[in-house]
């Protein structure tokens, strides 16, 4: 539904138009929901400069596709750490500037603050090898601990 909705808004109104670029963002939540991360994430990558350009960075719709832009990074388990350097990256960026802008207790700047911190944490999370009993022994001092 959603899809129709972004293609007759694009029809109707073309791509810069800002009815047309909410009912991408809406789109683009719509996939991530079905965890369709790549279609979202390729939408995303075509609207989000045009509303970048449009509407400004700080715009409302604009925060919201960045939003919609790094769950596809954090969420997706196909994501390359630097996917997830990204996400957190680009998140540092937005949440200092909606911060300044909004106030720390704006919606914007506590929701860039909430993906932020989702987006960390999956760094961390594969950048930091599980220690399922497969950790390399390396030294004499690593053997002895391990084996008592």
């Amino acid at each position: 539904m959603r899809q129709k909705v972004y293609s007759g808004r694009l029809k109707l109104n073309g791509e810069t138009h800002v009815e047309t670029l909410g009912a991408a963002n809406n789109y683009a939540s719509s996939l991530n929901g079905l965890r369709r991360f790549a279609e979202a994430r390729s939408l995303m990558r075509k609207t989000m400069p045009v509303a970048q350009r449009v509407l400004g960075k700080l715009h409302e719709i604009t925060i919201k596709m960045l939003w919609a832009y790094v769950e596809t990074l954090y969420e997706d388990d196909n994501a390359t750490l630097d996917d997830l350097r990204k996400a957190v990256n680009t998140l540092e960026d937005a949440a200092r500037d909606a911060r300044r802008v909004y106030g720390s207790a704006h919606p914007f700047a506590e929701g860039c603050e909430y993906h932020l911190e989702k987006s960390r944490a999956a760094l961390a999370a594969r950048e930091t090898p599980s220690s399922g009993g497969s950790e390399v022994l390396q030294t004499a001092d690593d053997l002895a601990a391990h084996f008592g």
